[in-house]
């Protein structure tokens, strides 16, 4: 990991924990350069979502007017939890630098129940419209490929 950046991970860190945060910061680089840094606000925004990565990664996608982050880096000073996990994999970031691992003695919450709908008329009707959007997504997409070789 660059020297720079981590310094720059450990004074952001050191912000969130003066204002009463968990110590959690993030970088995002793309070409070397920083698109963006965050702390954790979820105490401050009273959000849950506001993650130091998540947080990066909205910036980073409004500085490159994209959700896709290809070819970008994430530093964090912190392994992320599950939550920022698939977050980052769906912005398509392609590496995740951290210091360290996730700490023994933080508990982690695990109260929340995930039931599927016993409705099988109803999954039909979702399946339906979700397999007619990505046809139509992919038909889209063929369709500009053959467009643009044509050029």
């Amino acid at each position: 990991m660059d020297e720079a950046i981590i310094k720059k991970l450990i004074k952001l860190a050191q912000k969130a924990a003066k204002k009463d945060e968990v110590p959690v910061s993030a970088i995002i680089t793309k070409d070397g350069k920083i698109i963006s840094q965050a702390y954790n606000k979820r105490t401050k925004n009273k959000n849950p979502l506001n993650h130091a990565e998540i947080m990066a990664i909205l910036k980073a996608s409004k500085k490159l007017r994209d959700w896709r982050l290809n070819d970008c880096a994430l530093y964090v000073t912190l392994k992320p939890c599950s939550m920022c996990e698939e977050v980052i994999k769906q912005a398509r970031i392609s590496d995740v630098y951290y210091l360290l691992t996730k700490l023994d003695f933080k508990k982690e919450y695990k109260q929340t129940n995930f039931i599927e709908a016993n409705n099988s008329m109803h999954k039909e009707v979702y399946l339906k419209i979700l397999k007619a959007y990505f046809k139509i997504k992919r038909n889209n997409k063929d369709n500009q490929s053959k467009n643009n070789g044509k050029n």
